[in-house]
C-alpha cells in the first residue's frame, strides 16, 4: 500500500517510515502541510501529524476530505492526546485519531480497521435451504422431505440427521460428530455404546421410511455418509 506520512518532526517521520516499509509498505513522507495537499491523491492511505509548521493540520485534513474524487483514507497522529483533539480531529474528516507516543503494532491495526471499514459491502447470499440428491429433496425451511415426490414423515431428530448428512455428503460422518451436532452432546463425552445404539437406531428408522438403506451408507469403525439412494 502507497503511505503518505504527514511529520513535522524529521526523526519520528523516519522512524516511522523505516517502521511501516518493514511491513511491505511503499512510504513517502513530508514535513509541511502543502506538501501534502499537492501529492496526497497519489496515496492510498495518509498518517497525518496535526501539528504541522505552516499549516493547521486539521484544515490539510479538511481540505483532504473536500478535495473530490476517491476519498483517501486519513489516520491524524495528534500530540497533545487530549478528548479535544480527537474530536476535532474526527470532525475534520480523519477515520481514526491516535495518540503520541503510540506502538506501530496498534498504528497497524488501527490502519487495517479503518481500510476493513472502507470495504464495499457485498450482499450476504440468502441461505440454501433446498438440498436436492437423486430423487430425494429437502426443504429446510418447511422442514419437509420427499422421495420421488413421495412426503416422508419424519421426527425432528430423523429430519435434522439426514439433513446434516446430505448437507455433509461428500464426507464420511463419526458417530461422535453426529452426537454433537444432532443431540448436542460434546465428542469427548459421546463414547460408548448408549452413543452408538442412538445414532443406529435413527439411522436405521430413516432407511425403512426412506425406502432403502443405499441413502445412509455404514462406513465400518468410523460412521457414516450419505449415499445416492
Amino acid at each position: 500500500m502507497r503511505i503518505l506520512v504527514v511529520e513535522a518532526q524529521k526523526h519520528e517521520a523516519m522512524i516511522l517510515t523505516r517502521s511501516l516499509e518493514r511491513y511491505g509498505h511503499e512510504v513517502t513522507t513530508v514535513h509541511t502541510g502543502t506538501a501534502a495537499l499537492e501529492i496526497h491523491r497519489q496515496a492510498d492511505f495518509v498518517l497525518l501529524d496535526l501539528d504541522l509548521p505552516d499549516v493547521d493540520g486539521l484544515m490539510v485534513c479538511r481540505r483532504i476530505r473536500e478535495s473530490g474524487g476517491e476519498p483517501v483514507p486519513v489516520i491524524a497522529l495528534t500530540d497533545g492526546g487530549t478528548e479535544q483533539d480527537r474530536v476535532l480531529g474526527l470532525r475534520a474528516g480523519a477515520d481514526d485519531c491516535l495518540d503520541k507516543p503510540y506502538e506501530i503494532r496498534e498504528l497497524a491495526a488501527r490502519m487495517e480497521a479503518v481500510m476493513r471499514r472502507r470495504e464495499p459491502r457485498r450482499p450476504v447470499p440468502a441461505p440454501k435451504t433446498t438440498v436436492s440428491i437423486g430423487a430425494l429433496r429437502i426443504d429446510a425451511a418447511s422442514r419437509e422431505v420427499q422421495v420421488y415426490g413421495r412426503p416422508v414423515e419424519l421426527t425432528r431428530k430423523e429430519f435434522d440427521l439426514l439433513y446434516y448428512l446430505a448437507r455433509h455428503s461428500e464426507v464420511v460422518v463419526t458417530r461422535q460428530r453426529l452426537m454433537a451436532e444432532i443431540w448436542e452432546i460434546p465428542q469427548a463425552q459421546a463414547q460408548g455404546a448408549q452413543a452408538s445404539r442412538t445414532v443406529d437406531t435413527h439411522v436405521s428408522s430413516l432407511r425403512n421410511k426412506l425406502g432403502r438403506s443405499s441413502w445412509i451408507v455404514t462406513v465400518r469403525g468410523v460412521g457414516f455418509r450419505f449415499g445416492l439412494g
